[in-house]
């Protein structure tokens, strides 16, 4: 039975990411911020509460494994009304979104090269370019892309592939603002080709596809999921 994590799956993309594994019966854990029994999870799965700030509890997570056939990193914040232009909120972004994926990468490590597992971040279409209104979160994506690259290159000799999935505009409590804002909706949806928010399950074949022996080859992709938004 495959070992699968999800950090980061108790709501959103990791949520749907890691029902997805479960209904093909992998042994499912997933993380969230909240304490377990707060996650009420419809699939089959083991919930833990972990902050991916903390070091220390990070290393302690991983440490009760001894082999990791995929980890997930799904967790990540952004921070709206100016804040992210603050040192304060620049930082704090930064430490979840890319510190974050990076002490759980440097964590899993050993349990990884044991299984010959693989790595899946998650970056953005913000990787590719920025924004205006979200800096830290675009520099956070931006550095989740290179930080792919280089873990693909670095850890290859171990049989660790590290890919990441670039959503583009998914409909989520992180994007609830501009859903609910039917001029902005519009504008979205109006440059995507596909004609429609993304939705969390369609982050789910890719990542099953990316974990899977399907994708022995592939290694170091940042593989857009955005309906074509990118590409205009």
């Amino acid at each position: 039975m495959k070992t699968i994590i999800v950090i980061g799956g108790s709501s959103g993309i990791g949520r749907a990411i890691a029902a997805a594994f479960a209904r093909q019966g992998a042994e499912v854990h997933v993380t969230g911020i909240e304490p377990p029994e707060r996650l009420a999870l419809d699939f089959e799965a083991t919930a833990h509460q972990l902050d991916v700030r903390d070091e220390q509890a990070v290393g302690e997570f991983f440490a009760a494994f001894s082999k990791i056939d995929t980890l997930i990193n799904c967790a990540g914040v952004i921070r709206r009304g100016g804040e992210e232009f603050t040192p304060r909120g620049f930082a704090d972004v930064i430490d979840i979104n890319l510190n974050g994926s990076q002490r759980c990468c440097h964590a899993a490590f050993d349990a990884l090269k044991a299984a010959g597992g693989c790595i899946i971040n998650t970056a953005s279409m913000l990787s590719f370019f920025g924004s205006g209104a979200a800096p830290a979160y675009s520099a956070s994506k931006g550095g989740i892309a290179q930080l792919t690259r280089s873990l693909a290159i670095a850890w290859a000799p171990q049989g660790i592939r590290v890919n990441a999935l670039a959503p583009g505009w998914i409909a989520t409590e992180l994007t609830s603002a501009l859903t609910q804002d039917p001029t902005r909706s519009a504008e979205l949806v109006g440059r995507t080709p596909a004609g429609r928010w993304g939705t969390p399950q369609d982050l789910a074949g890719p990542a099953l596809f990316l974990a899977s022996s399907e994708a022995a080859f592939v290694t170091g992709v940042i593989l857009p999921v955005d309906g074509g938004y990118a590409i205009r």
